[in-house]
């Protein structure tokens, strides 16, 4: 009962933070033209790494916090600045940049755009586009949150919102590999203005995060 409980809830709490069609697209804009076989690989490591990441970050979250002194205010402030960034720099691409794979426009040195946009895997394709600081927070809240008050309730809550975070990445994974293929009968013209549209959200996300985090902060300042 706790296992699945917990697991509806971390799933639905997630879905809409990763957002896995949302993260697609910007993950599109930030790739561009790439073979298939690029976006299969790089969305397979993309979504191996988003479980590792959520993984430790739900046993081990708070106390890494708690180690280094920050705040969840303060991640909500520097994640949010980071968010708007990135949803700010894909906004004001050149939209040769931006557009959508063609099989024409396939460059022959597939191998080396891989090896390139595999030092982007971490940074910034599973953080902060795949999972940003909303979806750390509402890690660390599910944590706290689904703690059982004996070990068997507490280890099968905590199994359940690992398996949460696994089917979302797998979710994620399908997203991220056929994203060419989810656009590709779309119009060059509505994509880039698709892109754009979730760009300027993932910005208006970011600017919200981050503002939650500075109200917190100067609630605690005006207090103070």
């Amino acid at each position: 009962m706790e296992l699945w409980s917990a697991f509806f809830l971390a799933f639905s709490a997630l879905l809409p933070l990763i957002n896995p069609l949302g993260s697609a697209l910007v993950f599109l804009g930030l790739v561009g033209n790439a073979p298939p076989a690029v976006y299969r690989d790089l969305a397979r490591r993309i979504a191996i790494t988003n479980v590792i990441f959520l993984g430790i970050f739900e046993l081990l979250g708070s106390a890494i916090l708690h180690f280094f002194g920050i705040s969840l205010p303060i991640v909500q402030l520097g994640g949010g600045i980071v968010i708007a960034a990135m949803g700010w720099g894909v906004l004001n691409q050149n939209q040769s940049t931006a557009s959508v794979p063609r099989k024409e426009d396939y460059s022959d040195q597939g191998a080396d755009l891989l090896n390139h946009l595999s030092e982007k895997i971490f940074y910034p394709f599973t953080f902060p586009i795949t999972s940003g600081p909303g979806t750390l927070v509402a890690m660390l809240t599910l944590s706290a949150h689904v703690s059982g008050h004996t070990v068997t309730s507490h280890a099968l809550s905590h199994l359940g919102v690992f398996i949460a975070v696994v089917v979302l990445s797998l979710v994620v994974y399908f997203c991220y590999a056929y994203a060419p293929k989810i656009t590709s009968r779309i119009s060059p013209a509505t994509a880039h203005g698709v892109l754009r549209v979730v760009a300027f959200i993932l910005f208006c996300i970011g600017v919200q995060i981050a503002w939650n985090g500075l109200s917190s902060l100067l609630k605690a300042l005006l207090k103070g």
